[in-house]
C-alpha cells in the first residue's frame, strides 16, 4: 500500500513538473515580445534586466526572508554562480550578441541550451548516459528551431563575436541547470530563486555604467505599455517562471526540464504574430511540428529501448 502511495506521489510530482516547465517556458517565450516593446520605448537591455529582477527580488523576499545565508560558503558560492549563469551573464550576453550578429543567429544558438545541458550531464554524471533518443530528438528539435527562427528571415551569416556570445548564453543556462540540480536537494525553490535574483542583479550593476543613450525608467512609468510589460517581466517571467523552473528541475531532472526550452521559439513565434502582427510562414509551421516531434522522440525512444533491454 505504501509502495502504491509513493508511486502515485512520484507520478503526481512528475506531472506537475512537466506542467510547470510548459508554463515557465511559455512566459519566457512571451518575454521576448515584452522586452522588445520596452527597448522600443527607449530602455536599454541592462536597464530592463536590472529593473525586472530588482522588482522580482522584492517580491520573493516578501515570501522568503527568514533565512539569510546558505549552509556553507561553498553553497553560497554556488548561488552566486546561479545568479551569474541564469541572470547577468545569460541575459547580457544574449542582448549584446544582438548588436554583433543577426537575430536569427542569436535565436538559433541560444536555443541549443538543452543539447549543451545533455552533454554536460553526460560528462558530470557518469551514471546518466545519453540515450540515442536524446541525440535524435535534439537533432530534430534543433532543425525545428532553425525553421521557426528562419520564419521571418532566411539570411544567415557567420559573425564570430556575436555567435560566440550566443553560445556563451546557451552554455551559461546549461551550467545553471546543473547547479540547480544540486541545490534543490537542500533548499526550497523560493530561497533558490531569491539568491539567484540577488546575485544576478549584483553582478549586472557594473554593466549599467557602460550603457549609453537610454531613457530614465521613472519618466516612462506613466505609460501603461511600459509598466505593464515591466510588471509581466518581473512577476511572471522572473518570479513565477524561475520558481516553477526550480520545481521542474527538482521533479523531472535537469535533462528533461531543458528539453522544454525548445518550445520557447514556438511561443515567441505565436505571440509575435498575435501581438506584433508578424506573419507565420509555412516554414514556421513546419518548425513547430519538428520541435514537438523532437520532444516526443527524445522521451519515447529512450523509454522504448529501456523496456526492450
Amino acid at each position: 500500500m505504501r509502495h502504491k502511495t509513493t508511486s502515485r506521489n512520484m507520478l503526481g510530482g512528475t506531472l506537475l513538473g512537466h506542467l510547470a516547465a510548459i508554463l515557465a517556458v511559455a512566459m519566457w517565450g512571451y518575454s521576448f515580445v515584452s522586452s522588445k516593446v520596452l527597448l522600443e520605448n527607449g530602455l536599454g537591455p541592462v536597464q530592463i534586466y536590472v529593473c525586472r529582477f530588482v522588482l522580482a527580488y522584492i517580491l520573493v523576499v516578501a515570501i522568503s526572508h527568514r533565512r539569510l545565508w546558505a549552509s556553507t560558503w561553498r553553497e553560497e558560492g554556488m548561488f552566486c554562480l546561479c545568479g551569474l549563469c541564469a541572470g547577468s551573464v545569460y541575459f547580457i550576453a544574449e542582448n549584446i550578441a544582438l548588436e554583433y550578429t543577426l537575430t536569427t543567429n542569436v535565436s538559433l544558438l541560444t536555443s541549443m541550451s538543452p543539447l549543451v545541458t545533455a552533454m554536460l550531464v553526460g560528462l558530470v554524471y557518469k551514471t546518466e548516459k545519453l540515450g540515442i533518443g536524446t541525440w535524435i530528438g535534439s537533432a530534430v528539435a534543433i532543425v525545428g528551431v532553425a525553421c521557426v527562427v528562419f520564419n521571418s528571415s532566411a539570411s544567415v551569416e557567420v559573425r564570430p563575436l556575436g555567435d560566440f556570445l550566443s553560445l556563451a548564453a546557451a552554455f551559461s543556462w546549461a551550467v545553471y541547470s546543473l547547479i540547480l540540480r544540486r541545490l534543490n536537494a537542500n533548499y526550497d525553490v523560493w530561497f533558490i530563486s531569491r539568491k539567484t535574483f540577488f546575485y544576478g542583479v549584483l553582478t549586472a550593476i557594473p554593466f549599467l555604467f557602460f550603457e549609453r543613450d537610454t531613457a530614465d525608467p521613472l519618466e516612462l512609468m506613466n505609460s501603461p505599455e511600459v509598466y505593464g510589460n515591466l510588471l509581466f517581466l518581473s512577476v511572471g517571467a522572473s518570479t513565477i517562471a524561475y520558481v516553477l523552473w526550480a520545481q521542474t528541475v527538482k521533479n523531472v531532472g535537469a535533462l528533461k526540464a531543458n528539453n522544454y526550452m525548445y518550445l520557447q521559439p514556438i511561443v515567441t513565434l505565436v505571440v509575435s504574430a498575435l501581438v506584433l502582427g508578424e506573419s507565420v510562414t509555412l516554414v514556421g509551421y513546419i518548425g513547430i511540428a519538428l520541435i514537438l516531434l523532437g520532444l516526443w522522440v527524445g522521451d519515447n525512444i529512450n523509454e522504448f529501448i529501456r523496456r526492450k533491454a
